[in-house]
């Protein structure tokens, strides 16, 4: 598993991973490039990333900044992270799972689901756990996810991080690493022009946890799903 310091970093070795070991394949929005799965830590994921200053997008990353804390679902998306999270079947999760590491400050079982059994198939959430534990005095913090569309996937990494600081502030602990699995990461056909455009201004990913210098260049778009 590789550790890097940045969400930047992480994203662009994700882009790669998916354009070096990616297999044509069909999904209902067209063709896909899918990979194996890939799993990866972020030490400090923040806006203060010189990749994500190039490259990011504010106003989509605030409407993803809404999914992951308002309760409805918002457009374009399927469901609310939010809501999962917060009241899912009237379940507060993340209070839940505080009450379990305070409690239990050792315990494993600190693990929430954001899927719901039978629910219909174009809902369940890309986002499918999140499961936080105590280790070293910090609040270490594992995000599952069945697929993401790793053109877009950098959207994903600070709202979580935001998740992973408010149970750690309720805790009265700090934040220590996120770590990151993907099943199934994936790169539509559709959108391999833009993808390419970023792995070409970007450098290349170099030592984990290795901090980069700003690019300059124009700024992505959106990608073809919302994971």
């Amino acid at each position: 598993m590789r550790c890097w310091g940045t969400c930047g970093e992480a994203w662009l070795s994700l882009l790669r991973h998916v354009i070096d070991a990616g297999e044509l394949e069909i999904d209902d929005r067209g063709p896909v490039l899918e990979a194996p799965p890939h799993l990866f830590e972020i030490d400090h994921p923040s806006w203060d990333d010189p990749v994500l200053r190039r490259f990011a997008e504010p106003a989509v990353a605030e409407l993803y900044a809404r999914k992951f804390t308002e309760d409805h679902v918002i457009a374009p998306f399927k469901y609310s992270y939010g809501g999962r999270l917060r009241s899912l079947a009237g379940v507060d999760q993340l209070a839940w799972a505080r009450e379990v590491l305070r409690s239990r400050p050792h315990s494993k079982s600190a693990w929430v689901s954001l899927t719901v059994p039978g629910e219909r198939a174009d809902a369940v959430p890309c986002l499918s756990a999140l499961a936080f534990r105590i280790r070293h005095g910090v609040l270490a913090m594992s995000a599952v996810f069945r697929s993401q569309n790793a053109y877009t996937a950098y959207l994903n990494y600070l709202p979580l991080r935001a998740v992973q600081t408010d149970v750690a502030v309720a805790l009265g602990l700090s934040c220590g690493s996120m770590r990151v699995y993907i099943d199934i990461p994936h790169v539509y056909v559709a959108d391999m022009e833009g993808v390419r455009a970023v792995l070409s201004a970007a450098p290349a990913t170099g030592t984990p946890g290795e901090t980069r210098a700003a690019i300059p260049g124009p700024a992505s778009r959106l990608g073809r799903d919302h994971c």
